[in-house]
């Protein structure tokens, strides 16, 4: 295990975060009410606080200091969450498109599947369409 590994760890109790931060042990209390940060309970009801706890507990502090309020730092906080989410699911779906251009890479010169034409423009875009029937005329008997 590395020390990466125990980012998330919660070890640090809130004495001991305050002194970290240079934040009131109140402060961290509320943040806590608020959501900010969440952190893990002993069984005996003690917050304990990872090391990412910490760091967003002093990005919060340096918006505040930045003079962003509460609603403010709440809405960064969670814009900030959901544009990492949507990084993910970009990267997600790059490496489905690179199976997927590998798979059609391989699969040309094969006989098309099902009538389907594939065309493989760039790594970003892939051109799939199916041939459609020949449309029949209308059947007429001999005169």
């Amino acid at each position: 295990m590395s020390i990466g590994d125990f980012n998330d760890a919660p070890v640090f109790a809130i004495s001991v975060v305050a002194q970290l931060t240079g934040m009131h042990p109140q402060t961290l209390r509320q943040y806590d009410r608020l959501g900010f940060v969440t952190p893990q309970r002993t069984s005996g009801g003690g917050r304990r606080y990872s090391s990412v706890d910490v760091d967003r507990l002093r990005e919060i502090q340096q918006l505040s200091a930045d003079g962003i309020g509460l609603s403010g730092i709440k809405r960064i906080l969670g814009l900030e969450a959901e544009n990492a989410q949507l990084r993910r699911r970009v990267s997600d779906l790059e490496t489905d498109l690179d199976i997927t251009h590998a798979a059609l890479q391989q699969a040309q010169g094969r006989p098309a599947t099902m009538g389907a034409e594939v065309v493989l423009r760039d790594r970003a875009s892939v051109v799939v369409w199916r041939r459609q029937p020949r449309a029949s005329l209308p059947y007429q008997a001999p005169e």
